[in-house]
Formats: C-alpha cells, structure tokens, sequence
C-alpha cells in the first residue's frame, strides 16, 4: 500500500514521462525524513530533470509544501539507472534550424564568390596547434591596414 506522497509523485511523474509502466518510487523512513526514490527509465531521466534541473526543483518544491500539511519531511532522489555506455539518442533536427545552417554563406576578401560554411558541428575537433578563424584573421589585417595610416 502506498501513501499519499508516493502517489502524489507517482501521478506528477507519470503524466511526464513518454513510459509511465517503468516509473517506480521506493519510501524510506528514517531520522532525517522520508526519503523519496525515483526511478524512471534512463530515456526519460531528462525529462524529470529538466533543463537545468528546473523539473527536478519543482517536484521537490511540490513535496515540500506537501511536508508542511502532513509536518512532515519530504526528500527526492532521483535514480540515474541508465548503463555506464548509455549514450542519449540524437534529437531530430528542426527544419528551420536546417535551412539556417544550408542558407549561410561566407565570403572571403581574397575571393570574389561567397562559398557555402561547412555545417556547424556540435563538438569541435581538437588538434595540437590552435588555428585561428576566418574573423580573426580578417580582423588583424583590418587592424594593420589602419595602423598604416598617418593620422
């Protein structure tokens, strides 16, 4: 039999996830409290989470206001149960973000005809020697044309 805390997550969390079958929460009484363990499936870990861990703080948020009508203690832990290896899905790219990167162009002052950018990678490779960009370089001959000049 669950008590009214559990269920009052078990409702939240489950009108969250995309798989409410694989969400279980474990209640443990102890000195400090109760003692909350959510466990959900490692695809939905980021949904309880949410963006900065604002989700995360909201539920907590929730059981707290629920620990002052039951004087009580409330405390959440959330289960990372995913494998070592788990690596995340790759999300689907956003049409308007495609057309963004297809439709930039570049252009260099030593060429007349602006050239497709190579699309943006998520993670940049990293090489021994630091090269600089296209900008900077751009921006030092900009900078030593005007110190040519005689003001």
């Amino acid at each position: 039999m669950s008590s009214i805390d559990q269920q009052f997550v078990e409702y939240i969390v489950k009108s969250l996830v995309g798989k409410p079958d694989e969400v279980q929460i474990d209640r443990r009484v102890d000195d400090k409290g109760v003692l909350l363990e959510l466990t959900v499936d490692p695809e939905d870990l980021g949904r309880i989470i949410g963006k900065r861990g604002a989700t995360a703080q909201s539920l907590r948020t929730l059981l707290r206001a629920l620990g002052t009508k039951n004087e009580e203690r409330y405390n959440l832990k959330i289960v990372d149960n995913g494998p070592a290896d788990y690596v995340r899905p790759e999300r689907k790219n956003d049409d308007r973000k495609t057309e963004a990167v297809e439709s930039r162009t570049t252009v260099d002052d030593d060429n007349e005809y602006p050239e497709e950018a190579a699309p943006v990678s998520e993670a940049p490779a990293v090489d021994d020697d630091i090269r600089e960009s296209d900008l900077a370089k751009k921006t030092r001959r900009e900078l030593e044309d005007l110190d040519d000049l005689d003001i």
